[in-house]
């Protein structure tokens, strides 16, 4: 069962007001997914809206990601007015939800209310579909490099790496004695994807002939250029080739020692140092590098979006509560409170004096997302990519095992594959 939380104010201050022949303010309920803020930043946002909102009661219910899919299509479904009217959901699912109906439009909102030009890449673009903005970015969080600081000054390195080149020469140089230069599972597929968007290729492209008939991609001249970059990073370590970052986790082996970095999202920092506290003060951050200094690499952006059911009631409401939720106050408190990257690259100096999170809003900077298909989902359930990789980190040509992952890929995304 969720947990809901149900925070109201009964205080009445200037503010919008009751609409004529409205005797009792109207309730609002906003479906948030646990973990992704507080309780006490959900009580420090329901009050001060309600304040200023007085004919608004917010009802925000957190909850479970375990089955979250199901239970959200069954609300957009809702024709009584009775389902959330804002609903969190994870940016890469929004296309799936718009393909199958029961999103509202919230174009013309993002672009006279809600700053849209100035959103992160990683977040807008997957809330963006067949030209219409349906999810509104609420925060993000990529992947940095966090690395043993000993260990660098070891090698005789003084500073973190600011191009590829850099990186995979210092990375060369921590891969001694013993040491790992890097522990780089052989099917982390987000950290692959990050290369081949830096080379200008994508895991998968629309077709120009057919919009929403999508073809895999990685047998292209970028996306090759991609893996070989990989492959090349991979070497300089010990990590398994046919797993992926989680099978062993990586912040486990980095926590037995020995291993100079790791690509992972900064609060993997807090597992590492609960496993061995002798690592506390030694571990660094610096965004993923790209091929040129002063741009960081791409990278995948996680995070979540809000969008508006369709049929709910009270679209207005729901708009007035993610301006707030989307806007500069309560996402500099988000994210000094959850270590999150705000929605805008221009808020970022709200977390620069926490290392970790600012390395990864560097990167976030230049964020993307998986291919904007409703089937995406359909490619990671069995997921080609992982077995590719395996496939070449082991010996098999890249261009021929690329171009039969691209095939499984087209089969997942379009109808009637190639």
């Amino acid at each position: 069962m969720p947990l809901a939380l149900t925070l109201s104010c009964a205080v009445l201050l200037a503010g919008c007001g009751l609409l004529p022949g409205q005797d009792e303010p109207r309730t609002v309920t906003v479906w948030l997914m646990k973990g992704s803020a507080s309780p006490e930043f959900v009580e420090r946002f329901t009050e001060e809206f309600e304040k200023e909102h007085d004919d608004i009661d917010l009802a925000v219910e957190v909850q479970e990601w375990t089955g979250i899919g199901a239970k959200v299509k069954r609300a957009l479904k809702e024709e009584d007015g009775s389902g959330p009217d804002v609903i969190e959901v994870g940016n890469t699912q929004v296309a799936q939800y718009v393909d199958e109906g029961g999103l509202y439009d919230l174009t013309l909102e993002s672009a006279r209310d809600l700053g849209m030009d100035d959103w992160l890449p990683g977040l807008a673009e997957p809330g963006r579909y067949d030209g219409a903005q349906y999810g509104i970015p609420w925060y993000a969080a990529n992947r940095v490099v966090i690395y043993d600081k000993d260990l660098f000054e070891k090698a005789g390195i003084t500073r973190p790496p600011r191009t590829r080149e850099e990186w995979l020469a210092d990375t060369e140089k921590l891969n001694t004695g013993g040491d790992q230069g890097i522990y780089l599972a052989g099917q982390d597929w987000y950290t692959l994807a990050g290369f081949i968007w830096d080379e200008g290729g994508d895991l998968a492209e629309e077709t120009k002939e057919s919009s929403g008939d999508w073809r895999g991609s990685l047998h292209t001249g970028p996306a090759l250029r991609g893996m070989a970059f990989y492959q090349r990073l991979q070497a300089l370590g010990r990590g398994p080739r046919d797993a992926d970052e989680e099978h062993p986790s990586q912040a486990g082996v980095f926590a037995d020692g020995g291993v100079a970095q790791i690509i992972a999202v900064p609060g993997a920092a807090r597992a590492i140092e609960e496993k061995n506290p002798r690592l506390k003060g030694r571990l660094g951050y610096f965004p993923i590098p790209g091929k040129k200094a002063g741009r960081p690499g791409a990278v995948f952006t996680g995070g979540s979006d809000l969008v508006v059911p369709e049929r709910g009631d009270d679209h207005k409401g729901a708009v007035e509560v993610i301006e707030a939720l989307a806007g500069k106050k309560w996402q500099t408190d988000l994210a000094r409170t959850m270590n999150y990257v705000p929605n805008k690259a221009k808020l970022a100096p709200a977390v620069a004096g926490e290392e970790g999170v600012a390395a990864m809003a560097a990167g976030a900077a230049n964020g993307r997302a998986t291919p904007n298909s409703p089937r995406w989902a359909a490619v990671e359930a069995d997921n080609p990519i992982k077995a590719y990789m395996t496939a070449v980190l082991t010996g098999g040509d890249p261009a021929t095992e690329a171009r039969a992952a691209s095939r499984e890929i087209t089969r997942a995304l379009s109808i009637g594959g190639l």
